[in-house]
């Protein structure tokens, strides 16, 4: 099979699976998180061994796992101060590392808790986004993603066809302006269509479009100068053609909380005009 049916049978696959998820239950969304966040550590560690670093690998699982799984009960259970669990937690990170032979403790500790900051607060803000109005609300989830897909799409189309302009060549030397605006348009058209689809205020639905179509450009050269630093093309090979699982999600990165600040944002404006 060459690379771009495997591609697309990948793919295709990979969101037939995550929409079901979604689409589902609130709970087997959670289910998709744990495994999306559990993989995603994996990955970052597995790159970190390429440093000298040494990440206290059982505390940086534990961070991210209970960072979904808090999260997770402050929205659908409404037992915000589950969270707190997470205050011993990095508190033990810093601890644990006077208990380690190490010549690196700052790096150490500043890896470690890098790593849930980095593959699971992302996903605490989807899922914050999700609960946005009180209940589960996974069409908003899937505009999200989708939004983000279309971004990608929109931003590819435009650079193999008009690409001439380099957009960020130090860190990914095939990304151009063209391709930079031409997902940014596709991602406020799309952002158009689910105003009226989904009956959201048209301001709320293009603002998050705006977000995630420039923040998804820059979250995915932060992966990459990530990937550079420690010689990796991709961060794992779990999705055949795809890379791994953080390749996948890089754009959540910087999209996902800032989405849920312009939503926070906006309900406080709306309240005021």
């Amino acid at each position: 099979m060459n690379n771009f049916w495997q591609r697309t049978l990948t793919g295709a696959i990979f969101v037939v699976v995550m929409t079901g998820m979604i689409w589902l239950h609130a709970f087997t969304f959670l289910i998709l998180l744990l495994g999306i966040v559990g993989v995603g550590t994996f990955e970052l560690l597995r790159m970190m061994d390429q440093s000298p670093v040494k990440s206290q690998t059982s505390l940086a699982y534990l961070l991210g796992i209970t960072a979904i799984a808090t999260a997770f009960a402050s929205a659908y259970l409404h037992l915000s101060f589950m969270m707190l669990v997470l205050i011993p937690l990095a508190v033990t990170v810093f601890i644990g590392e006077l208990y380690r032979s190490s010549e690196r403790p700052f790096w150490n500790i500043a890896s470690t808790l890098l790593v849930p900051l980095y593959t699971a607060v992302p996903f605490v803000f989807l899922i914050f986004i999700g609960f946005h109005s009180g209940d589960y609300q996974p069409a908003i989830i899937l505009s999200f993603i989708g939004m983000i897909w279309t971004s990608d799409t929109g931003a590819y189309l435009a650079g193999v066809t008009l690409g001439r302009h380099k957009f960020f060549p130090r860190i990914s030397p095939k990304k151009s302006w063209e391709g930079f605006i031409g997902g940014v348009l596709l991602t406020l058209g799309l952002g158009v269509a689910l105003s009226y689809l989904l009956n959201q205020p048209l301001s709320l639905m293009l603002g998050m479009a705006l977000i995630i179509s420039v923040l998804g450009a820059m979250s995915d050269l932060v992966e990459s100068m990530l990937k550079r630093s420690v010689g990796a093309k991709d961060s794992g090979t779990l999705l055949p053609g795809h890379g791994g699982i953080l390749d996948r999600f890089d754009a959540f990165v910087l999209t996902a909380p800032m989405v849920y600040f312009y939503f926070i944002m906006h309900d406080y404006l709306t309240l005021i005009f």
